[in-house]
């Protein structure tokens, strides 16, 4: 049967699986558009292409599968770098269809045209163009494998207009399978000979292509075996956090007992992560390129092992299958290593008062104290994220949405996506004043689709993790993070949303079930006192150096 390019395009996803995609509408796409009208897909629109790009990870991390951006080109394709670039840091699958000129104009400087191979070649693990609608269902088939496989990670395609309106007679590719490598059964027990001789292992979990069964799986293996499990940065949802070897995680502002004892251990498993800047505190708590620990380095992309590491045993696995070959060592000799680990933990669950009559510290307890193990967390980048990581608990896989990459502006539109996906569950976004104002507009995209999203904007009038550093470094001599912000409660009404202000601990609790009860997306405006910048410092004690 003839179809157009951009039939054909649609129909392959449809093969594949995909049920949403998320996009900014523009004319050098309008084919696939119109096609996509006669599907099921449900199309949720943006209004800014980062945030398009940020909702489509988010749907990758929640569903394992590739999440879909539609762009158009060169202002909404460097629109969408950003999603394209954290979904690369934090491997997560995505596929990008960017509108593009017709082929006869290529290489002219048409209209808004750009080289995508040249602009994504470094945050994308492939880009293709489509120059013939007849190799689409060859194109979009390898495009779905290859965000799957191994790393996970983005995929960029573009897409001539006149490819779209082309005609071809081509069948339907087979639905894709994602590929995986398993550890050999030598290299598992090799594994479990290292940590069952070790005095002091550590296991650290993170990376891409994760599961709710890896989760149940290492865990089930550290509690039995007396291993302390560590999450890598923003990875705290990949293991049960009151589980009794849960050991907290490696992220900005560590907690320095959980630092100490990366230091100190004799063996660490790595479970999929890269073992990244941050999870190492600037790779200073592991250092390459031969660690003092022995390094057992499981990843599912042979070209990171020996990267950055020399592991003394590196094994091409992704997490779940390595995880599922694991099984119990003898540990009664580390019975007192895993239960310091644990009351490590549990200790920095707790802090000292910090100036202000709103602690956020106090908030994030309630909202560990009061949401269901199914909510969902949201964040961005910013100080406040501290808070987040540091005083809430993630009790099940997929309920932590946040950017390993750092970008600021993620937590609104990764809300919208979680709660398009899971109209069921509470999902509330945590967001810094500077943070919020990347992507606020995106209130009006959970307005038209009925996403309830809370969102909490934690007010302190500056671009708090920049100004920290200012007066860490250049002390009393800040330049350009103060903020003027607007009144977000009005804000938010403009949108038709729920809005209240909160500048007392006391009042959180009440406003924060009044915002449940709007049944509508939410805003509460948390006011906090600049001094907070950390929970562990305050701004004066930072620029006194102490």
């Amino acid at each position: 049967m003839t179809r157009t390019g951009a039939r054909i395009l649609v129909d392959q996803l449809l093969v594949h699986g995909a049920d949403t995609a998320f996009c900014v509408p523009g004319e050098s796409y309008l084919g696939v558009l119109d096609a996509i009208r006669d599907t099921p897909i449900r199309l949720v629109v943006a209004r800014h292409e980062a945030a398009a790009a940020n909702m489509a990870d988010a749907y990758g991390k929640l569903t394992g599968r590739p999440g879909l951006c539609l762009v158009t080109r060169a202002p909404g394709a460097t629109h969408a770098a950003v999603g394209v670039h954290t979904a690369y840091q934090d491997s997560t699958p995505l596929i990008l269809l960017v509108g593009q000129v017709p082929r006869r104009h290529l290489g002219r400087e048409a209209f808004q045209e750009l080289d995508y191979a040249r602009m994504f070649g470094e945050m994308a693990k492939w880009v293709a163009v489509a120059e013939d609608a007849a190799v689409l269902p060859e194109l979009i088939a390898h495009a779905f494998h290859s965000a799957t496989s191994g790393r996970p990670g983005p995929v960029v395609i573009a897409l001539p207009e006149n490819v779209q309106a082309d005609e071809a007679d081509v069948a339907d590719a087979e639905p894709y399978r994602a590929v995986q490598a398993a550890p050999s059964q030598d290299d598992v027990e090799r594994a479990l000979e290292l940590v069952a001789g070790a005095e002091r292992p550590l296991i650290v979990v993170g990376g891409g292509g994760w599961s709710e069964q890896a989760g149940r799986d290492v865990l089930a293996f550290a509690e039995a075996s007396n291993v302390p499990v560590a999450t890598s940065f923003r990875r705290q949802g990949y293991v049960d956090n009151c589980s009794p070897a849960y050991a907290g995680v490696l992220t900005i502002g560590m907690d320095p007992a959980l630092a100490r004892r990366v230091e100190e251990a004799d063996v660490v498993l790595a479970l999929g992560t890269r073992l990244g800047e941050i999870a190492t505190r600037q790779y200073s708590l592991i250092e390459p390129p031969r660690p003092r620990q022995r390094l057992v380095h499981v990843h599912a992309d042979p070209d990171e092992l020996g990267r950055v590491y020399e592991a003394e045993l590196p094994i091409v696995s992704g997490s779940p299958q390595f995880a599922a070959a694991l099984s119990p060592v003898e540990g009664a000799h580390r019975a007192a290593w895993v239960e310091e680990a644990r009351a490590g933990y549990l200790a920095n669950l707790r802090h000292d008062p910090l100036p202000g009559e709103l602690d956020l510290g106090d908030v994030l307890a309630h909202l560990r104290e009061r949401l269901p193990d199914d909510a969902v967390l949201t964040n961005g980048a910013g100080n406040y994220t501290v808070w987040c990581h540091r005083f809430y608990e993630f009790n099940r896989y997929g309920t932590q949405l946040a950017p390993c990459s750092g970008t600021m502006g993620y937590g609104i539109p990764a809300a919208v996506t979680a709660k398009v996906l899971n109209p069921e569950r509470i999902v509330v976004c945590v967001s810094g004043d500077g943070d919020f104002l990347m992507s606020g507009q995106e209130l009006a995209t959970a307005i038209q689709y009925g996403a309830a999203i809370v969102v909490l904007v934690v007010n302190n009038g500056m671009l708090g993790t920049i100004r920290m550093h200012q007066e860490r470094q250049f002390p009393g001599r800040a330049i350009g993070t103060d903020l003027v912000n607007p009144d977000f409660v009005a804000y938010a009404r403009a949108f038709g949303a729920h809005g209240a202000l909160v500048e007392r601990t006391e009042d959180f609790p009440a406003a924060f079930e009044e915002a449940l009860a709007a049944r509508r997306p939410a805003l509460l405006e948390l006011r906090v006192d600049p001094e907070a910048i950390t929970p562990r410092a305050t701004l004066s004690e930072i620029r006194a150096g102490r």
